[in-house]
């Protein structure tokens, strides 16, 4: 006999509380965990860890829950865990609202301590000086390319890679009425505002488009004038009070955003191997015909496959450049070892941004 609606809620209701006792059951685990970290002077967070983590319960699942479901699950369970050893606390661009939260949530889950930041450099000197422990940043688009200030941070900071995220951006025009009437500025990031320019090239032809610092900041001021409209997630819409102007107004129907999860090598070291691996470079060579070719000689011979490769001026006067370049692959993998090893003799600068588990 199938049973009937308050027969299921019953059931729902005896297996919430069988998955609020094995969680507490967890949580307790996850503490003794912690007191041996102590003891040992180990980091409380292991992004490696946690990747194999998720991978392996993915793999493992044979039930209707889809493998992201089984992500931000066990993202968030990690997280209130992590949380009673010691909560990390995580700089981004802020106000409250923008995508960089959003990707720093994604990343550690929501039991963080938020340090929302004025501008990119804000968060590389909060991750610097113990503000925080943990940055994040955008490093590239997948329409408009680099973050070209993360990029330019990067060169001279002692902090590295450990982590990255690719996160599904939407854009919305968002202001105090629920319609495009009347909008006379347009305020988003200058990466927003290039992300959306067909879509308000055709809607809002007219009206002005200004940069600032941040989505989020955006709609603040967009609160402030019913003749303003800002570019935003719908999370920065709630956290100011705006409506929906439009929905979904990017370019890219499958927009993404990369973003980079960075700290100093004191606060945590370079993962080790989680099988779906990532190594970021910064590398400039000599002035002179071939060099570029050289570079990605040890590669194809030690069979290391590239995933990025930009140019930054080195503003040094002389036409010169840094390459930014990623690579599949960890260093204990003998292979990636020996390119590497080759590599760094062809250089006239070289340096390691980080080694980390790969996005999904």
């Amino acid at each position: 006999m199938t049973p009937n609606l308050p027969q299921l809620r019953q059931q729902i209701d005896a297996v919430d509380q069988q998955l609020l006792a094995l969680l507490n059951k967890r949580a307790a685990l996850a503490n003794e965990v912690g007191d041996i970290k102590r003891q040992e002077g180990s980091p409380v967070f292991r992004p490696e860890r946690e990747a194999q983590v998720i991978h392996g319960l993915q793999a493992a699942s044979l039930g209707p829950l889809k493998g992201d479901s089984i992500a931000h699950i066990w993202r968030e369970v990690m997280s209130a865990c992590r949380a009673l050893e010691a909560p990390q606390r995580v700089a981004y661009l802020g106000p409250a609202g923008t995508f960089s939260e959003q990707a720093a949530v994604h990343f550690f889950g929501s039991s963080i301590e938020h340090v929302p930041c004025v501008s990119f450099d804000e968060v590389f000197r909060a991750a610097t000086s113990g503000t925080a422990q943990f940055g994040v940043v955008p490093v590239e688009n997948n329409t408009e390319g680099v973050v070209t200030r993360t990029l330019d941070l990067f060169l001279n900071s002692p902090l590295h890679v450990i982590g990255e995220i690719s996160l599904l951006v939407r854009h919305n025009l968002l202001r105090l009425t629920p319609s495009l009437d009347g909008v006379e500025v347009v305020l988003a990031h200058a990466q927003a505002l290039a992300q959306c320019q067909g879509w308000l090239g055709t809607h809002l032809p007219n009206a002005e488009r200004r940069a600032v610092s941040s989505n989020a900041e955006g709609a603040r001021l967009a609160a402030g004038n019913p003749a303003w409209a800002a570019i935003a997630s719908e999370r920065a819409g709630a956290e100011f009070g705006l409506h929906p102007g439009a929905h979904a107004i990017q370019d890219d129907a499958f927009n993404r955003t990369r973003f980079a999860v960075i700290c100093l090598p004191q606060v945590l070291g370079a993962p080790e191997a989680s099988g779906k691996d990532c190594i970021s470079l910064i590398v400039s060579v000599p002035n002179r015909p071939g060099a570029v070719h050289d570079i990605l000689v040890p590669l194809k011979t030690h069979g290391v496959s590239m995933t990025r490769f930009e140019s930054r001026p080195a503003r040094s006067g002389q036409w010169e450049y840094f390459f930014y370049i990623d690579l599949q692959g960890h260093p204990s993998q003998s292979h990636v070892a020996a390119a590497l090893g080759d590599l760094q003799q062809l250089c006239a600068f070289y340096k390691v941004l980080g080694t980390y588990p790969a996005s999904d």
